[in-house]
């Protein structure tokens, strides 16, 4: 090629050039109306704001909540350990009858008093952190809260009712802790 032709070419208007042997894009589609477009993506965005917020709010009171149980619960295990200590304060002092009680001599009686107050304070302490004893004499048997280890023939009681408790159960919270291990009344009236 001469540059003569070279020359010709490049100055033919009809001739093709890079950019115009390319075919050209569609034109963009006219949006038809833009109002109802921005109000569709602003209720869009709305919803998903509120569902964000409702979200959040329903992750706080989640978070609030296991914070709190958290608090109220985390003693569990050493509550649990220190139930052989009242069971033993308790022990100790129902070693004693009445009638040994008040023969005692000067230097047994304060022991007692004092064993008596120790077991008084720890009660009290676990109570502080929501642990409390189940007593449950006389009241009606609940299998959430006792073990039954034994019935008692009694028709002066309603059947379910609980005559004696061999040991003392507690609560943490609203959780058991610990059951109760009672007698229960069967026979009577229901």
């Amino acid at each position: 090629m001469t540059t003569a032709d070279h020359h010709a070419q490049t100055s033919d208007p009809q001739a093709p050039t890079p950019e115009t042997s390319a075919p050209q894009a569609a034109p963009e589609p006219e949006i038809s109306d833009p109002v109802a477009v921005l109000t569709a993506e602003n209720q869009s965005l709305k919803d998903k704001l509120l569902r964000t917020l409702a979200d959040m709010e329903n992750l706080r009171r989640r978070t609030e909540k296991e914070m709190a149980d958290a608090r109220t619960y985390a003693v569990a295990n050493f509550a649990q350990d220190m139930l052989t200590v009242t069971d033993n304060l308790r022990r100790a002092l129902d070693s004693f009858s009445e009638e040994a009680r008040q023969a005692a001599d000067s230097a047994v009686k304060p022991m007692l008093e004092g064993v008596e107050l120790t077991e008084r304070d720890l009660l009290k302490t676990l109570e502080r952190h929501h642990i409390r004893k189940i007593d449950p004499q006389g009241e009606r048997f609940d299998p959430n809260l006792h073990q039954a280890m034994f019935e008692v023939e009694d028709p002066a009681l309603p059947a379910g009712t609980v005559t004696q408790v061999v040991q003392s159960g507690f609560v943490i919270g609203e959780r058991l802790l610990r059951p109760a291990l009672v007698g229960v009344s069967k026979g009577g009236p229901k």
